[in-house]
């Protein structure tokens, strides 16, 4: 009952969305990593660029990592786009290009969870995978009354469990999109629908007035601030971008040189002189901006210094002209900076 129903709602309610009815597990693939931590009305724009660019998985793997980063660029966790790339990399040297069509082989893909593999298996491949996505998440533990934490893995699985019976043969790759719509459109985080809901008789939350109770999550996170001071050297229409190569936010991405210290207070013309740059003009600080992730919180500062010659270059930085900054991939916090001094 409940999965008829279910089907026969998204059947007329269904929004149109570009990689609808797609069966090509490369191009789900790629709405389904771009889909997280990302707005359907963001990410269709993004689907669309990236798979003119990158139409096939051995295109994607053919291409050199900053070029994948260029194309993500403004999506944010770019983790995202180096897992696609070393999957498709991998989808190449382990299936000879071929995308994997078992469950246990998608799964073993670079940067691919149970949800990813999951909707993958049953879009594509008709695999009877159920797909628990946050929206899924919720609509379940409202509509079955639910008030274990979601955060928690067992939550988890017993949501997992419960769709599992739920989900039919026929229809596998429907059902979890039913589901997921669902959870997007009538059984929102913030004033859901259920009015216009077709199992709202049949809802424990509902029926027992606590919509806005659950689903329950407890999930503790430690943000750290982090002090950013970039410096913005100018020396004859020419600057230094330096690339991210450590092991840490953003990288492999470029940036102006930085200085991370531990507060706002930075002596920038006492680092100039200590560290030997001669400047032509007063060093002055141009732009400063706070930038939030989900474990980091980033206090940027943004400083131009007009120079008699660019200063030594270190390793992973390069000498470009003013006129090319936009051809690297940046980070946002990089990309405003470039609007708001060079209007790029």
């Amino acid at each position: 009952m409940f999965t008829e129903r279910l089907l026969d709602w998204f059947d007329t309610h269904k929004r149109d969305l570009p990689w609808r009815g797609e069966t090509d597990p490369y191009r789900i693939w790629i709405s389904e990593v771009i889909l997280q931590q990302t707005r359907v009305v963001q990410g269709m724009d993004y689907y669309r660029r990236f798979l003119e660019t990158f139409p096939t998985c051995a295109a994607l793997a053919a291409a050199p990592e900053a070029e994948v980063l260029k194309v993500w660029q403004g999506l944010g966790y770019y983790s995202r786009a180096r897992n696609l790339h070393a999957a498709a990399r991998q989808i190449v040297a382990d299936h000879g290009g071929t995308f994997p069509s078992d469950y246990p082989s998608i799964r073993n893909l670079k940067g691919v969870g149970d949800y990813t593999a999951a909707a993958i298996a049953s879009i594509a491949f008709g695999l009877p995978y159920p797909a628990v996505d946050g929206n899924v998440l919720r609509f379940v533990a409202r509509y079955q009354g639910i008030f274990d934490n979601i955060a928690a893995p067992a939550t988890r699985k017993l949501v997992e469990t419960t769709c599992q019976k739920w989900i039919p043969n026929d229809r596998p790759g429907d059902f979890n999109q039913a589901m997921m719509e669902m959870g997007a459109m009538v059984c929102t985080p913030k004033n859901p629908s259920c009015t216009a809901c077709p199992f709202a008789s049949a809802c424990y939350a509902f029926q027992h007035q606590q919509v806005e109770q659950l689903p329950v999550k407890q999930k503790t996170i430690t943000v750290k601030n982090r002090y950013f001071h970039y410096l913005i050297f100018l020396h004859n229409d020419q600057t230094i971008l330096q690339r991210r190569a450590e092991n840490d936010i953003w990288r492999e991405l470029y940036e102006f040189p930085l200085v991370e210290i531990d507060g706002e207070q930075f002596d920038i013309v006492n680092y100039l002189n200590d560290n030997k740059i001669e400047y032509t003009e007063e060093p002055c600080q141009v732009w400063q901006t706070q930038h939030q992730l989900t474990h980091r919180r980033i206090f940027a500062y943004f400083y131009v210094v007009s120079v008699k010659c660019l200063p030594p270059l270190s390793e992973h930085q390069q000498i470009v002209p003013v006129s090319r900054l936009r051809d690297f991939a940046v980070a946002k916090v990089t990309e405003r900076a470039l609007q708001r001094v060079f209007q790029q």
